[in-house]
């Protein structure tokens, strides 16, 4: 691994992604990317006694996807790094002690999906493990549970606050020759913009997107033409066009390539806001849609940028401020005639 300026990192050997499983809920199932994931529950609970173990369900299905579709099974895995919003990771932690895999557990919030990915890529770069499996989940009603109120509450909600991905998403990273090739990631600082709202996130985590593309792009010397897009995590409706007037004041101009995981995984007049968040948010969109895309050549080079808020239950009752974080991993298609 080269390490390319100041936070970017840049792959010395082929990296690619062996395979990807992606499982949602209900909602996301009705949404406009229906039909680009691999299992697509219609209730919430799916099949379980629980939101605990609905959300255990999820990581299961994606990650079983995941190794069948790459023709391995967990004693071919080296490490499995894995992350969601619960505390202490326990749906992680549940996962690690059923495959019995060697386990980091990861948690940057929603931006977890690119941390697993971007620290996968570098541990097979570096000879580290040969076969890496990443995976992150999150449920809706887990989350809203631990983090806003219970769902059976039914209090109203801001028109800032977005809505929690139930799904799952699962990837192996390794050398072994692949469709999608993880070429670059960089990893982003913890940024601090003063928004101590819960329920206004996409506007927290806007800065901390932002100051990471920006740095991407000066680490690289590329530009944005260079990318078919630019996606980031679940900024929403709300933190995106922030995140662009953000970077026009500083001469970058994102506007034509940049997409949001939470808008694109909910049509406009379904009950979500202002969109999607959580782990799975961009979890199961890069794995899924983009991944697909990728891999039968139709987009070449995407950067894909997890944004996530680091606070915990107790943080808004404090009235703490909310720090925030961005990692950012560029996919390449490994067909021919890629920029």
């Amino acid at each position: 691994m080269s390490k390319v300026r100041k936070q970017t990192w840049r792959f010395d050997h082929p990296i690619f992604l062996a395979a990807t499983g992606t499982v949602v809920g209900p909602l996301e199932s009705k949404g406009p990317l229906s039909g680009n994931f691999d299992k697509e529950y219609q209730h919430l609970n799916c099949g379980e006694k629980s939101w605990t173990e609905a959300e255990r369900a999820l990581m299961r299905r994606a990650i079983a996807f995941c190794l069948a579709k790459a023709g391995k099974s967990e004693g071919d895995i080296d490490l499995f790094l894995a992350g969601d919003l619960m505390d202490q990771t326990v749906t992680s932690n549940f996962l690690a002690r059923e495959n019995r895999i060697p386990f980091l557990g990861m948690f940057g919030a929603c931006s977890t999906s690119m941390e697993t990915l971007a620290a996968g890529a570098q541990l097979v770069d570096s000879g580290f493990a040969d076969n890496v499996l990443c995976a992150v989940s999150s449920h809706n009603a887990t989350a809203e549970r631990q983090f806003r109120y219970p769902t059976e509450y039914g209090g109203p909600s801001k028109l800032t606050q977005t809505f929690t991905v139930t799904g799952a998403g699962a990837t192996i990273v390794t050398k072994e020759p692949g469709k999608v090739r993880v070429k670059e990631a960089t990893i982003g600082r913890v940024i601090d913009w003063g928004i101590d709202d819960a329920s206004n996130l996409g506007t927290a985590m806007a800065p901390a997107a932002a100051d990471t593309i920006w740095t991407h792009f000066q680490d690289t010397g590329r530009k944005p033409e260079d990318y078919d897009m630019v996606v980031t995590g679940d900024l929403s409706s709300v933190g995106s066009p922030i995140l662009n007037e953000l970077l026009l004041e500083k001469g970058l101009d994102i506007t034509n390539v940049h997409q949001d995981c939470g808008t694109m995984i909910y049509s406009p007049d379904q009950p979500v806001n202002a969109g999607g968040s959580g782990c799975a948010c961009s979890a199961v969109v890069t794995y899924g849609y983009l991944y697909k895309r990728l891999a039968e050549g139709s987009l070449k080079r995407v950067l894909v940028v997890a944004t996530g808020a680091l606070l915990n239950s107790a943080t808004p009752k404090e009235k703490d401020t909310i720090p925030c974080i961005a990692h950012a991993v560029v996919l390449e298609s490994a067909k021919e005639g890629q920029r």
